[in-house]
């Protein structure tokens, strides 16, 4: 069975992805432990009513699973570090690797897209340690896609490889780009007074 490395630039990005969410995860955990032995307590990253990381710890979305989110957090970010420090180390994985790890990025996207649309018309206020955490996953996801279909562990026409090779780049750009102008024009008016 064929196996498959990334480069170094590659597997920093997985590092640095997977440390930004873990970093993400581990401040909101302790916040959220500091909010269940005090209902009173305000998180430093609650600035005003929009950026309320409290409002957001609050809401029914914040344990989607039963238990705070950001503890699936600290055990996925932390699989995303192993995997690129091994790469860093020399490590190779066969495509059944690849194809598992694509699967958990493509939960993971969908489940932050989910938390975004939640946040935005929803919860009506936005996290800051959680936006990190968006963006990080919105990387991550994009560059293991191209990977994973640059290899060719995930089937797809040439065209598709061709633009993956040139152009990874836009993918992840237009991704954030467009939360950013939904966080803009959601909040708008707020911005603007």
């Amino acid at each position: 069975m064929r196996r498959a490395a990334g480069g170094p630039a590659f597997a920093v990005l997985l590092v640095l992805t997977g440390a930004a969410g873990l970093l993400a995860s581990w401040v909101i955990t302790l916040d959220k432990f500091k909010l269940l032995e005090d209902p009173g307590f305000v998180p430093g990253c609650s600035l005003n009513p929009v950026v309320s990381c409290g409002s957001v710890m609050k809401s029914d979305q914040a344990q989607a699973f039963g238990f705070p989110n950001p503890m699936l957090g600290l055990v996925a970010y932390g699989i995303v570090v192993c995997v690129g420090v091994s790469l860093l180390a020399g490590a190779t994985f066969p495509g059944w690797y690849w194809l598992t790890f694509e699967a958990g990025c493509l939960f993971g996207i969908g489940f932050v897209s989910w938390l975004q649309f939640e946040s935005l018309y929803r919860i009506g206020a936005l996290c800051l340690w959680c936006c990190l955490a968006w963006v990080a996953t919105i990387l991550l996801f994009w560059y293991v896609t191209s990977f994973v279909v640059r290899g060719g562990f995930l089937p797809a026409p040439g065209l598709v490889k061709g633009f993956f090779e040139e152009f990874t780049w836009v993918l992840p750009l237009l991704h954030v780009g467009v939360v950013g102008m939904l966080i803009l024009t959601r909040w708008w008016s707020f911005w603007t007074t």
